[in-house]
């Protein structure tokens, strides 16, 4: 029992069991230049196992932003039902890709591609990794992103990428075998919006929220200012909530920043807001949204709704559409 953790410990889970984590899994892409390379961490126990796609930042440290990061949240959700998978996209620091490469500096369309090639191949990854094979409801599958990982994420939601020079049409990447998503510090809108740096520099945060169906929950944090990316403040990151039609829900973290809570990793330099219950507050009520999108009439995420205003309303509050 982690004694660190008070008020967020009121929001409901079902219990958690032993979780087994395979890595590296890799799946053949000549296409992509580098193979692709997977964590899978799974439950011990269950049959008929969700999946959870999790797509990671564009953080400045050497490992997190890869298959080895995001253990806070993939070892959570594993232990609470859940199959987590984790690519290294190629933005990752440990294939030092340089300023030339394709793509190069975020790699946003291969990001999306990585998404759907790993439901393309989903035979390959239980094949390699025994433990999950014939265990996972392939109907039931959710994407989660975080920051750079948030707008992979939202892409393969629906949401499109507007050419900023206004000569192409939006691009648009949607993968229907998506079912759910959940939007953690992801980009707002791009435009007036970026900073000076940023639109010289990210053309690819130039998002068009209007086309993003899929059901989706939006983590904020009410603290989560980014000036080398945006003139407007923590406000920016509520855009994919505010313009996406399927973003049903918000969850706005007080005094959450970037890292919410530590979601990239325990004592991390990619945390600037570690806090033991903020980071609970993030896995439990993403677990309950997750769970009652895929799973129509499961009450976990009203139960979590709940919960959160009436013992834990000093950590942040929910907004709905």
């Amino acid at each position: 029992m982690n004694k660190l953790i008070e008020k967020a410990s009121a929001i409901p889970v079902p219990d958690a069991v032993p979780v087994i984590s395979v890595a590296p899994v890799t799946l053949a892409a000549p296409d992509r230049g580098i193979d692709l390379e997977l964590r899978v961490s799974a439950p011990i126990t269950g049959d008929n196992l969700p999946v959870i796609v999790l797509s990671h930042g564009h953080g400045p440290s050497l490992y997190l932003p890869s298959l080895d990061g995001y253990g806070p949240v993939a070892r959570f959700w594993a232990a609470h039902g859940f199959v987590v998978i984790q690519p290294t996209h190629l933005n990752a620091k440990i294939y030092a890709l340089g300023p030339d490469a394709p793509g190069a500096p975020l790699f946003w369309r291969s990001r999306v591609e990585d998404m759907s090639l790993i439901l393309d191949r989903l035979d390959e990854i239980e094949a390699q990794v025994p433990i999950v094979a014939g265990r996972i409801d392939r109907e039931k599958i959710a994407a989660v992103g975080h920051s750079m990982g948030g707008q992979t994420v939202g892409m393969i939601l629906g949401a499109g990428l507007i050419d900023p020079d206004g000569v192409a049409p939006p691009v648009t990447l949607r993968d229907a075998r998506y079912k759910a998503g959940v939007l953690l510090a992801a980009p707002g809108n791009g435009g007036d919006s970026l900073s000076e740096f940023a639109r010289e520099n990210y053309a690819a945060l130039n998002p068009d929220f209007s086309t993003m169906t899929t059901p989706t929950l939006v983590v904020v944090g009410d603290e989560d200012d980014n000036p080398h990316l945006t003139t407007r403040g923590a406000e920016w990151h509520t855009d994919p909530y505010t313009n996406g039609p399927g973003a049903q829900a918000m969850l706005t973290l007080f005094g959450g920043r970037h890292g919410l809570g530590g979601i990239a990793g325990y004592d991390a330099k990619e945390t600037d807001d570690e806090d033991p219950e903020r980071l609970a507050t993030t896995q439990r009520m993403g677990c309950a949204w997750l769970r009652s999108v895929l799973y129509p009439g499961d009450p976990a995420w009203s139960e979590a709704r709940m919960a959160l205003a009436q013992n834990a309303e000093s950590l942040g509050r929910v907004d709905e559409k």
